[in-house]
């Protein structure tokens, strides 16, 4: 089935090349980012000229995850061009590196806002064209970090991704009566293949920052990435989370799986995630609320 899909933060890395991928499979693919008349030119240049080399449906869309106008405006304008909109792919988002106690809280805040309310706004200007159309699916890209191993200094950005992990369970069940599907996405630590590492945010605290950098911590940053990128397997391909999402779009609604991992280096999520959404089944066939676990198909 032909899908109209958004995609938040599909400037570069996981959410581009779910983009391209999803375009591929036949759907009609708005790849959204801010600033498309500014910075962000050469990416929506880059975009058109990849939908004309491959002949898909792959367009891009202004929309600035972190402004509310911005939001609301880029979704009427997916709804006003296709008539409804089925996907929503939540992969906006930003990291920092660095020891925790040098970032500032106005930083902790300002990345709580990227990571976790961006989905908020997004949701809030989606949900009701999904609860009137009686169908949709929301795809979270979350982190294996919520769960598994976690390095230090990477405070801020594992207390976000977190923080929307928990976002998207809550929400699976909240919207599942409205035929809403919810899956998961987990991907771990690509040290290649996208830009995260790259374009990782530094703290404003520099005092402290040299603190650790000088004193008993002194090295620990440059241990704990190279020891990230020495775990993650000479063959990982950052396109498997894409191939994973667009797998999730073209299974049959209702099948689709509510939790999918994709992590080369085995960081231990898996495991613990797997309990913990274990122990959420469990919950809700014991208060009576079974039928919330699967998404209701509305006629």
């Amino acid at each position: 089935m032909k899908e109209v899909i958004l995609v938040t933060g599909a400037s570069s890395g996981f959410g581009l090349l779910s983009a391209q991928v999803l375009a591929k499979a036949g759907h009609t693919v708005y790849a959204s980012m801010r600033e498309t008349a500014g910075r962000n030119a050469p990416q929506v240049a880059s975009v058109a000229a990849y939908t004309k080399e491959h002949g898909v449906d792959l367009r891009t869309v202004e929309l600035d995850v972190s402004n509310d106008a911005s939001v609301k405006a880029g979704v009427e304008t997916v709804i006003a061009e296709n008539g409804r909109l089925d996907v929503i792919v939540h992969n906006a988002g930003h990291m920092v590196f660095g020891p925790a106690e040098a970032f500032t809280p106005e930083q902790y805040a300002q990345l709580y806002d990227i990571n976790v309310l961006s989905t908020q706004r997004v949701n809030r200007a989606i949900l009701p064209q999904l609860r009137k159309q009686g169908r949709g699916l929301l795809v979270w890209v979350s982190s294996s970090s919520a769960r598994g191993g976690t390095p230090p200094f990477l405070a801020p950005y594992f207390a976000a991704k977190a923080a929307m992990d928990s976002l998207a369970v809550s929400y699976a069940s909240e919207v599942a009566r409205w035929g809403i599907e919810t899956s998961i996405v987990v991907p771990g630590a690509f040290t290649k293949g996208t830009n995260h590492f790259a374009h990782s945010g530094s703290p404003d605290d520099k005092g402290v920052a040299d603190a650790y950098a000088q004193g008993p911590y002194a090295g620990v940053a440059d241990k704990a990435l190279q020891g990230l990128a020495a775990l993650e397997p000479a063959d990982a391909d950052a396109g498997a989370v894409a191939t994973a999402i667009a797998d999730i779009v073209n299974a049959p609604f209702g099948k689709r799986p509510y939790r999918v991992f994709i992590d080369p280096s085995q960081d231990g999520a898996e495991e613990v995630f797997r309990i913990g959404d274990r122990m959420r089944r469990e919950m809700f066939q014991n208060i009576g609320l079974k039928d919330l676990l699967s998404p209701r198909i509305n006629a």
